[in-house]
């Protein structure tokens, strides 16, 4: 699996989250405030929503729909109405870019 140039570091601020687009899925990358970058599924597991409109606080993701809650390093629901889990993604910075590793 190559890695993918996702986006530039700087284009998302700390506890901050941005939509990623890539082989037509779609992703969130979110820029943690320990100064790490995540990548997660897209969408809410509980209907499908797109998470780049959720809240970011701490290591926590807030599906802007229906309040569901996931610890986006490990992709686990933290909160109902989300049960299932998120994918979650290998990131790595170089050169001031965000790669991401996408199987």
């Amino acid at each position: 699996m190559p890695w993918i140039d996702a986006i530039a570091a700087d284009a998302v601020e700390e506890e901050d989250v941005i939509r990623w687009d890539h082989a037509g899925r779609a992703f969130v990358i979110i820029h943690g405030p320990d100064g790490q970058y995540y990548c997660t599924d897209g969408l809410c597991t509980h209907e499908q929503v797109h998470l780049s409109d959720g809240l970011v606080l701490d290591f926590e993701i807030e599906c802007p729909k229906h309040n569901g809650v996931f610890d986006y390093r490990s992709g686990k629901a933290l909160r109902a109405p989300a049960c299932d889990h998120l994918g979650t993604y290998d990131t790595k910075l170089e050169g001031g870019r965000v790669y991401v590793l996408v199987p």
